[in-house]
């Protein structure tokens, strides 16, 4: 085998058929976004998911996404490299205080070498 011979690639057009990268572009780019955005699935499900309707809650996926974005799109001005991470306050799912919670975004080429933005977990690659 070659060493320049690619073995295995999932491409994020993949990922995102996959359910492992939210494609959030269209929200992203109403907030003032150039690029493609997606968000991981644990990033969704820490900091975005908010399953069913809770009167009185104030809070809607809409809303949360809304709220991570922004934060993001403040960071991004901020930033020196490739690489950043930000703070955004986050409602348990049970209830209680807002929370803050760490993301990370990265800028990276997307499958036709695109400038593309991942929102992650710190821990996440």
């Amino acid at each position: 085998m070659n060493q320049d011979e690619v073995v295995f690639s999932y491409s994020r057009h993949q990922a995102i058929a996959d359910g492992v990268l939210r494609d959030v572009s269209a929200m992203a780019q109403e907030s003032g976004f150039r690029y493609a955005v997606a968000l991981t699935a644990a990033a969704w499900a820490d900091c975005v998911s908010w399953p069913g309707v809770r009167i009185g809650s104030g809070q809607s996926e809409s809303g949360r996404l809304w709220d991570v974005l922004n934060m993001a799109r403040l960071a991004v001005r901020r930033a020196a490299g490739p690489a950043v991470q930000f703070t955004v306050l986050v409602v348990p799912l049970l209830g209680g205080r807002p929370q803050p919670m760490r993301l990370k975004m990265v800028v990276g080429p997307g499958d036709d070498l695109e400038p593309v933005i991942t929102i992650m977990l710190p821990d996440e690659d």
